[in-house]
Order: structure tokens, then C-alpha cells, then sequence
């Protein structure tokens, strides 16, 4: 059966869509999957959270390699278990839509691949972003010293302070210089 209008609350509905990039379709679209991941008790409990066990069985996150940091971020979790309530999902989302902005979109990527949450990408957040996305296996992992001066690479194009940290404007001024960085930071339900 499908998610409808007068299931998910026309006021409801009206909000969210004030709240997000999504349209009337995306945020019922969302919903639906939403309660696809619950089970049959869960259905009727308000606020309910997801586990990030079961949101990450989603096709859509399942092979994309920060999956687990997209969930930690997203999530309103006082526990911080990656763990998601409906208005969190909505809320990566819409940050993943094609409507959302190059700030929010840049915004939420910094926040991703900003592993220790110290509000600044250094050597070891780069580290583990490279090893992120070449897999971190002994066929794909870069020697140390490849590594080495990847990160430094890095670094020199993007820290414009040079204090050996990338913080948010930086990274957002090193986005912006990248015209595929929004057609790619995208989640299609």
C-alpha cells in the first residue's frame, strides 16, 4: 500500500516541505521507504528512530563509502549510534537533492569527511577520506609515502592560511572550483 497525503498528515506535509528541498512527491517517496524499515510494531510509535544497521541496507547508501558517516551526521541522536528519526532521513535528503545548494551541499560534505568532528579536515581526516574512497585493502591502500604526498597535494591547493588544517570556507572555496561537486553529492530515492 502506498504512502499517501492523508497518512503522513496534510499539515505535516506542508511543514516539511517548508523545511526542505523536497517536493510533495520526494517527501511521500521518502516516507514510504521510511516505513519500509520499520517493523509492524514500530509502525505506530511517533518520532520512532531507525538503526543505522537497517537505514544502511538502503540501496541507495549500501555502497556508497561513507554511509556510516552520512548516518552520524544526520542523525539527532543523544546516543550518536548513527540512528534516524523520519525527519532526520528527511533531512539528508534533502541536503542530497538536486535542489539543495552548493552551501548546503558543500556544508554537509565538510561535515562527512570531517571524521573527528573538530570542525577542521587535517592530515588524519584526509587520510581516512583517501582510504574511504580507494578501499582500505592491501590492493587498493596507497604506500605511506603516496599517501604522504597526496595529503600534501591536497593541503597545498586548499589551505589557504596554511595552518596545516582545511576548515569549512576553505573547503568550500576549493568546491566551488569544481563544477561536478553538485551533480555528484547527490542521494536519488
Amino acid at each position: 500500500m502506498g504512502t499517501t497525503a492523508s497518512q503522513l498528515g496534510k499539515e505535516l506535509l506542508s511543514e516539511y516541505q517548508e523545511l526542505t528541498f523536497l517536493t510533495k512527491q520526494e517527501i511521500l517517496l521518502a516516507h514510504k521507504r521510511f516505513s519500509e524499515l520499520l517493523t509492524k510494531d514500530e509502525k505506530d510509535i511517533p518520532n520512532i528512530r531507525v538503526p543505522m544497521e537497517r537505514i544502511l541496507t538502503l540501496p541507495e547508501l549500501k555502497s556508497n563509502p561513507f554511509r556510516k558517516r552520512i548516518c552520524h551526521v544526520f542523525s539527532t541522536s543523544q546516543h550518536k549510534d548513527g540512528s534516524l528519526t523520519f525527519e532526520d532521513f528527511l533531512d539528508l535528503l534533502s541536503a542530497f537533492s538536486d535542489s539543495a545548494t552548493m552551501e548546503i551541499k558543500s556544508h554537509y560534505a565538510f561535515r562527512i569527511f570531517d571524521f573527528d568532528d573538530d570542525g577542521t579536515l587535517d592530515s588524519d581526516d584526509l587520510q581516512t577520506l583517501v582510504n574511504c574512497l580507494t578501499g582500505d585493502t592491501e590492493d587498493t591502500r596507497l604506500t605511506s609515502e603516496e599517501m604522504r604526498q597526496l595529503i600534501s597535494n591536497i593541503l597545498d591547493e586548499s589551505d589557504i592560511d596554511k595552518d596545516g588544517t582545511v576548515n569549512l570556507s576553505e573547503f568550500q572555496h576549493v568546491i566551488s572550483r569544481s563544477p561536478d561537486f553538485i551533480s555528484s553529492f547527490k542521494i536519488v530515492l
